[in-house]
């Protein structure tokens, strides 16, 4: 098994106030519900802002690991830099964005299994049907160098572009790999589609 990183450090500046991550989906906050998702899998890592910020309640009773990730008003990139460097010794590594909605358990799997059926690659990712690069993405620990170098509002698009010829990209059945939440009104929207 890898270590799975779940992001979370960031600010959810584009819900206006509201924190992302603490939006209930299918009855639990966004970020407990990736936890659980991801629980069982592998050694599970979360990057938060603080130990103090109300995003590490959702931990509790879960086999997750915190990453404390400071000056995440600096940018994705900065984030990744430091939790990116937490991350114990291993020979890849996966990483999820915590706002995914439509990622479940299987699809990590299939994804390491990607992984071992393209062993030439270096990046293993989700995508749309139509080939949309998404999430979640495997590097591999050759490339973990690369995240100290990420300038702050770099969210590791330099590292994925640069080894993109050794890249393969995972067709999930639909969208979920680009499945996120940013606006009031996408969640709007989300919500009716579930009342219809």
């Amino acid at each position: 098994m890898i270590p799975v990183l779940i992001l979370a450090a960031g600010q959810s500046s584009r819900l206006r106030g509201t924190d992302k991550l603490m939006q209930k989906v299918f009855g639990k906050p966004i970020l407990r519900r990736n936890i659980e998702m991801a629980s069982g899998f592998g050694p599970l890592y979360v990057a938060l802002p603080s130990t103090t910020h109300p995003r590490m309640a959702l931990l509790d009773g879960t086999n997750a690991i915190h990453l404390i990730v400071a000056g995440t008003s600096e940018g994705m990139g900065w984030s990744l830099r430091q939790a990116v460097a937490q991350l114990p010794c291993c020979t890849a590594f996966m990483l999820i964005l915590a706002d995914l909605i439509s990622i479940n358990n299987n699809d990590l799997i299939d994804l390491v299994d990607v992984m071992s059926g393209h062993p030439d690659n270096v990046i293993w990712r989700g995508a749309t049907p139509d080939g949309r690069a998404g999430h979640p993405i495997i590097f591999d620990a050759c490339l973990r160098d690369s995240f100290a170098n990420l300038s702050e509002d770099d969210g590791g698009a330099s590292i994925v572009k640069l080894w993109s010829s050794q890249t393969y990209r995972h067709r999930f059945i639909d969208h979920r790999a680009r499945h996120d939440l940013d606006t009031p009104e996408d969640w709007a929207s989300w919500a009716a589609d579930l009342a219809n």
